[in-house]
């Protein structure tokens, strides 16, 4: 099927690569093509290898913009309209035929497919494009892809694109036990491409969640107006997303060039322009879609901002979001390479040299960052909980992967050993995520199949969202007033209402809820854990029923709201509380309808606000619905409650009498000097020692006897012995007894005059080990700190002796202290 070479738009550095690529997958039947962007592997591949095997080839691309664009122009190089020997298939949206040799369709359909039958019949090679990307969907694909192959279709070709050159790893996977599969490259871009760092002259605030400083975005604006004074050809401008894109495209205003946009969100037709030469200069603005397997005509000059968007998971809260994050070196590298497809071109960097050697080296795996609820589901639909015995270029993290498994149990759609159920196919086959399948087949019986359909397309279809209200959002697509945003919606909302099926009449006329109501159900029913009450005392702070707090954007529509049904929340890195990106007013029935699974009444008895609380609570997770005192609480709960109390605060909560103090000090040098079976007294320690069981309240506590306590942790092996092996006061040979300082267990302290110690050998044992002497002059003036005496006698006390014997001529200072009569008293004047 490919073009002769001289036909135009083949002669593409790929082309060189192609015999090397056949006899690759001839030999192996797997192989992984490095190319990079330009060099034409996404149409010129797919043509070779259709006339070399006698079955369809399926090549899979990310996203539906890149396979209707990638299906047009293999279509366009054949002299024929798309559906003939090249189709596609997308979500909503196929052309083929019986005699279709080329289908290009998304990861997420090959998966559905695969999903639906593994042998793939009437498949004789698959292309995965753009593998680099490591979407979740591609993951799945290349995975199940492999195994089908080992077990059921041997002679399935399997060829894995890259267009970066990290490919050891794919080459390993593919080839399996027969070592890595053939690497085949391809010659780079077709012209050189010079770069200018182009970094904003002020200070611009990093990215940080979904903003982007204005003052970058400004930036970017005038070096597209400094590029296209400079440079000839077409511009593609790299941003992050859709509202960055409608923000640069407002600032470029009186160009002489046409502004477009590509992105994700926009209808089919607008993508298609963007993608068309046209007849004056263009300016596109593009996302990442647009890095690698787009070919967008004209380009000669790159302007990048040098970020991109990425999902990321907080497991802790059950929220999901896009941040925005600096892009990789590798992503960069591929942006500016759709400057040099045509001819020389130029990439103008909005930062600097410096700062591009920082950049991390790669994209992190979607696996590692996003949700895996859907990713989930489809390894227990293919068989394979966990991932167990699927080659995987990446396990899922254990974390996350066990919150995936958690949520698919609450919704059904997998037992106890993470295999599906019935449920759970039905779930997958609805081709949305599994939270919102849930909500349009359990919601159609409530709310009517349309409107289900409705706000699940709204959910689903990444459309542009009015503000933070879910329901305005609802009625200007109703209305029609963005008509290629509605046009989008109606496509995914016809599609949806075919997917329920036959699900029963609803039980109440479609139009008797009110559009609040019906929205709410069906968002609660996708998110039960974000149904949200407000606070006391505030009126744009709620909290969760996942225990999580929620604010409303200053100046919402949805202020002072009793309830709402949150549909999309974010939190950024270093707060405490969520930040409400859409969602409805409902009322408290709606939100305990909607959240029925979550809702439980029963004794709760707990260490609150600073004390014992008991009552029967009535609870929709988090949120507390009513409560009553609890008149007889169970003692063991009560119990349990005072523990925890003590543990939140501390064993401040006791009466530390100055005796409990000094005992605890015994017993933590016991333990230091002779171990055990002497205690620890720690805190940790004591926190889970102290028997506490007949506490009932914070008050109880403080009456508890905690020498008692103590004494009660002493083993009785020993117990009889704490006098002797830690005394409160050792008696010297004057008949004095004097205190043992324990302040530091690991050395007991006894501070005591010299003329005292006198007729003293050696040093008492405490806990093990000679007492440490403070020994003192006849003004309590420390002259020596000893613990071995008997050697102070030798080599420290003559020193002293003749320092001191002059100061203090009426104390005894004799020579030989060891034997030497003790005294306290000095001798009387003469």
């Amino acid at each position: 099927m490919l073009p002769p070479p001289g036909t135009p738009g083949t002669d593409l550095p790929v082309r060189a690569a192609l015999p090397a690529l056949a006899g690759a997958l001839a030999a192996r039947g797997t192989a992984v093509l490095v190319a990079p962007p330009g060099t034409g592997k996404t149409t010129l591949v797919p043509l070779a290898l259709a006339g070399a095997v006698a079955g369809r080839v399926l090549v899979a691309e990310p996203r539906r913009v890149a396979a209707r664009a990638a299906a047009r122009r293999m279509a366009a190089l054949l002299g024929e309209e798309v559906g003939g020997r090249v189709g596609y298939s997308v979500r909503g949206d196929s052309r083929r035929s019986a005699g279709t040799r080329v289908e290009v369709v998304t990861t997420g359909l090959l998966v559905r497919r695969l999903q639906a039958d593994p042998e793939l019949p009437g498949v004789d090679a698959v292309v995965l494009d753009e593998c680099h990307e490591r979407h979740l969907d591609t993951d799945l694909a290349l995975a199940f892809c492999l195994d089908a192959r080992a077990t059921l279709r041997p002679e399935l070709q399997l060829l894995a694109m890259s267009a970066t050159a990290q490919a050891q790893r794919l080459a390993g996977l593919l080839g399996g036990d027969g070592g890595p599969a053939p690497v085949v490259e391809a010659s780079g871009a077709l012209f050189e491409v010079e770069t200018r760092w182009a970094p904003p002259t002020g200070p611009v605030d990093p990215p940080h969640g979904l903003r982007v400083d204005p003052r970058l975005l400004g930036h970017v604006a005038a070096t597209v107006r400094r590029a296209l004074d400079e440079q000839d050809g077409d511009l593609l401008v790299f941003l992050p997303g859709a509202g960055e894109i409608g923000t640069v495209a407002g600032r470029l205003g009186g160009l002489d060039a046409d502004v477009l946009p590509l992105h994700g969100r926009l209808p089919t037709a607008a993508q298609d322009a963007a993608l068309r030469a046209g007849g004056r200069r263009r300016v596109v603005l593009a996302t990442s879609l647009a890095e690698s397997s787009l070919t967008v005509p004209g380009v000669r000059v790159v302007v990048d901002a040098g970020l991109a968007r990425v999902p990321r998971a907080d497991l802790a809260r059950g929220l999901g979001s896009l941040v925005t994050v600096r892009a990789s070196r590798a992503a960069v590298t591929q942006r500016a390479g759709r400057a040099g497809r045509e001819g020389p071109g130029t990439v103008y960097r909005c930062w600097t040299a410096a700062e591009q050697d920082r950049l991390p080296a790669h994209d992190e795996p979607e696996v590692s960052t996003a949700d895996l609820t859907a990713f989930a589901l489809e390894l227990s639909c293919w068989g394979a909980p966990g991932g167990q015995g699927l080659p995987l270029l990446d396990a899922p993290p254990p974390a996350a992967l066990l919150v995936a498994e958690q949520t698919l149990r609450s919704l059904g759609a997998v037992d106890g050993d993470g295999r599906v159920t019935p449920r759970g196919r039905a779930l997958t086959a609805v081709g949305v995520h599994p939270r919102l399948a849930r909500a349009l087949l359990d919601g159609a019986p409530l709310v009517g199949r349309r409107r289900a359909a409705e706000v699940v397309a709204l959910l689903s279809a990444d459309l542009p969202l009015r503000g933070d209200d879910l329901t305005a959002t609802w009625r200007g697509l109703r209305a029609g007033t963005d008509r290629g945003a509605t046009a989008r919606w109606r496509e995914e909302v016809a599609r949806l209402e075919r997917a329920t099926g036959d699900a029963p009449v609803p039980r109440l006329p479609d139009d008797a809820l009110p559009l609040d109501t019906a929205a709410g159900l069906v968002v609660g029913l996708a998110h039960p854990e974000r149904l949200a009450r407000r606070r006391p005392g505030g009126s744009g702070t709620y909290l969760m029923a996942a225990g999580t707090g929620a604010e409303l954007t200053p100046g919402t529509a949805l202020t002072g709201a009793p309830w709402l049904a949150i549909a999309v929340a974010d939190r950024s890195p270093g707060r405490r509380d969520a930040r409400v990106r859409s969602a409805v007013v409902i009322d408290e029935a709606t939100a305990l309808d909607a959240g029925a699974a979550l809702r439980t009444s029963g004794d709760e008895v707990a260490w609150r606000d600073g004390d014992v609380s008991s009552a029967r609570v009535e609870r929709l997770g988090a949120v507390v619905l009513g409560e009553r005192p609890l008149p007889d609480p169970q003692p063991a709960a009560v119990a349990a409650a005072v523990a925890e109390g003590l543990r939140q605060e501390g064993l401040g909560l006791l009466r530390w009498t100055p005796a409990a103090v000094a005992l605890r000090a015994r017993l933590a040098a016991a333990h230091a000097g002779l171990g055990d079976p002497w205690p620890a007294v720690d805190d940790d320690v004591l926190l889970g020692a102290i028997d506490v069981s007949g506490a009932r309240s914070r008050a109880d506590l403080a009456r508890l006897d905690v020498v008692a306590a103590l004494r009660a942790l002493v083993p009785w092996q020993v117990a009889g012995q704490l006098d002797d092996v830690v005394p409160e006061r050792v008696t010297v040979p004057t008949g004095s007894r004097i205190a043992v300082d324990y302040t530091d267990p690991e050395v007991p302290t006894l501070s005591v005059r010299v003329q005292e110690v006198f007729g003293w050998a050696r040093a008492p044992l405490v806990a093990g080990r000679p007492l440490r002497l403070q020994l003192l002059s006849p003004a309590q003036r420390v002259v020596a700190t000893t613990a071995d005496l008997a050697g102070f006698w030798v080599t420290g006390y003559p020193a002293v002796r003749s320092e001191l014997r002059g100061r203090y001529p009426r104390h005894p200072w004799p020579e030989d202290p060891a034997v030497a009569p003790a005294t306290k008293r000095a001798r009387p004047r003469a």
